[in-house]
């Protein structure tokens, strides 16, 4: 079995505690992000607690640089078992004034970029039996209250990005099954602690969604489920 993760969008937060969870539990780590510096410090973390873990700088809406970094996680660190897509765009947060270059963006993030992994990760997932675990966010939901928040707040752009992420987890859900490779999705229902939302009113730890990511990695039946502050 494959024993490394991708950690795709890495950063404080959900990300940092899914790549201790999952390193805690014998997997080498691959952390990605655009800031050299940041996953720097997060490899030096990791390593204090016993985990092999290595950095790549990518932008994850590029899918060239998506595909290259695959194949340089494989060379580095081995077969990918488990991808885990955290990365996400702020862009085109007014719709009526988005530009297209604005518009793909953020959807390139939240699905190109997504699809372009799982599609250059797909040799070493089906060998593996592996999984594909992906954030998401309650702006995905379809509801009258939501979709005013995301005008308010000027985040339409990530809202409509993260309902077509959710369509693509259900879609991936069904054409991998028939593979052994579990989809799986944890909506965040909550603010994190330690992350750029957080503005002193988080209600929600980092960690707790890793171990929600761990639980359905471990059943394997639910691709849907959500992790709420309190």
């Amino acid at each position: 079995m494959a024993k490394t993760i991708i950690v795709a969008g890495f950063g404080p937060g959900i990300s940092a505690a899914v790549a201790e969870k999952f390193g805690a539990e014998g997997y080498a780590v691959a952390l990605v992000a655009r800031k050299a510096e940041r996953l720097a410090v997060g490899v030096k973390a990791l390593q204090a607690k016993g985990i092999k873990a290595a950095s790549f700088v990518a932008d994850l809406g590029d899918p060239q640089a998506v595909t290259a970094l695959v194949a340089k996680v494989r060379q580095e660190l081995g077969p990918v078992g488990v991808l885990h897509w955290n990365a996400y765009g702020n862009g085109a947060g007014d719709l009526l004034k988005a530009s297209p270059a604005d518009l793909h963006a953020v959807l390139d993030v939240a699905v190109t970029g997504l699809l372009s992994a799982v599609q250059a990760a797909l040799p070493d997932l089906r060998a593996a039996k592996g999984a594909v675990l992906v954030t998401n966010g309650g702006l995905a939901l379809i509801d009258a209250q939501i979709d005013a928040r995301a005008v308010t707040w000027g985040v339409s752009g990530l809202a409509v990005a993260n309902a077509a992420k959710q369509k693509v987890v259900g879609i991936l859900s069904e054409q991998l099954k028939p593979d052994g490779i579990y989809v799986g999705q944890v909506m965040v229902l909550g603010t994190v602690r330690g992350t750029p939302f957080d503005q002193g009113n988080a209600n929600l730890e980092g960690s707790a969604v890793a171990d929600k990511f761990w639980e359905l990695y471990q059943a394997r039946t639910t691709v849907y489920a959500s992790a709420a502050g309190s």
